[in-house]
């Protein structure tokens, strides 16, 4: 579904109320406070009781295992710093708009996940001969293709045993807060957002390819409504800059003296490291090299850095991410019927004045 007209739907008001994105100037931080992070909720947030849940592990294994909170938090743990990224980031940019979450660019962020590694989960559930993909529940509820059922997204055995795949507990340090999935939720580094499935309770192993609706029906790059699409994977690479001087209100435009600016920002990929970041004050007609610096860890968003001549008058000011795979971001956007995926350039409006206080 897609509005033609250009004009925010109910249904979008609705969702955007509801979920919110990260304040492009928290790009400033190298990790996200969980209150400033993105937060998409497909559903109603769960509430849940920590001494009452168990996460279930089952399905084709030899050993089914049932872990309370506490069991959990005894087994060896890791920290993980990790960059999530929602598929839907960049819809709103998109026309027609598809009518979802209408995401800008601020659907992301930064946190150090704390937990058990899957793969040390799985190894004790030990899967069965033949086993091939894994499907992860959350207790989130809702309706879905005139269908009532939880939230459930699967990966690839290969893909839940990866290094840094982790089932957290804790966030930045703490527990959970309700809206990051307390009391447990997967985390997938370089995957879409939809792949950490939050509130979990139930991990499934399958000796076939899982074919749930966030599977084979959702999360998909269609053409069209009707197409079957192909779906989704890996987040495409993105820079953000932190937008430079202060913002005009409402329209967030942004005033700065002229003079040299030193321009900051973020960069990321989940197909390898970012190792070129682009900059252009005139809308992506030039561009020159910002220089790019060490990320907190292999999953998470680089920094980087441009010292920026800034003349007087309007500019706008756009950056571009290139990762080692050579995989860049397109100065026009890629159309699909569900608003994914979209990693055209950020363009910010900037107009410098020599009078400005």
């Amino acid at each position: 579904m897609s509005d033609a007209s250009g004009g925010i739907t109910r249904e979008e008001l609705q969702l955007a109320a509801r979920n919110h994105g990260m304040p492009l100037e928290a790009l400033r931080l190298t990790v996200t406070p969980p209150g400033l992070h993105y937060v998409l909720t497909h559903y109603d947030i769960p509430v849940v009781d920590p001494t009452t849940w168990r996460l279930s592990i089952g399905g084709h294994v030899r050993r089914p295992l049932q872990l309370s909170l506490e069991e959990l938090r005894a087994l060896p743990r890791i920290t993980v710093t990790v960059t999530l990224e929602c598929a839907g980031n960049g819809r709103a940019l998109l026309s027609p708009r598809p009518v979802s979450q209408p995401w800008l660019l601020e659907a992301v962020g930064t946190a150090e996940w704390t937990g058990v590694p899957l793969a040390s989960i799985l190894d004790r559930a030990s899967p069965g001969v033949g086993a091939v993909d894994v499907s992860f529940r959350g207790m989130d509820r809702g309706v879905e293709d005139g269908r009532t059922q939880n939230f459930e997204r699967g990966l690839s055995l290969a893909e839940a045993s990866a290094p840094g795949v982790v089932v957290a507990d804790e966030m930045n340090g703490r527990p959970l807060p309700a809206q990051h999935g307390f009391p447990l939720r997967l985390v997938v580094p370089g995957t879409y957002g939809m792949a950490s499935v939050k509130w979990l309770d139930l991990i499934t192993v399958h000796d076939r390819s899982f074919e749930g609706y966030q599977n084979a029906t959702a999360y998909r790059l269609r053409a069209s409504e009707d197409d079957p699409g192909e779906p989704l994977s890996r987040m495409s690479p993105r820079a953000l800059v932190i937008p430079p001087g202060v913002p005009e209100f409402p329209s967030r435009v942004r005033h700065v003296r002229p003079g040299r600016v030193t321009l900051r920002g973020r960069a990321w990929s989940g197909w390898g490291r970012v190792i070129r970041v682009d900059v252009s004050d005139d809308g992506g007609r030039s561009w020159a090299k910002a220089a790019v610096g060490e990320p907190p860890g292999p999953y998470a968003w680089a920094p980087w850095a441009f010292e920026w001549d800034v003349g007087e008058g309007e500019h706008e000011l756009c950056c571009r991410a290139t990762d080692e795979t050579g995989r860049t971001q397109p100065l026009e956007p890629s159309w699909n019927a569900g608003g994914y995926a979209n990693n055209e350039v950020q363009r910010i409006r900037v107009v410098a004045q020599a009078d400005r206080d």
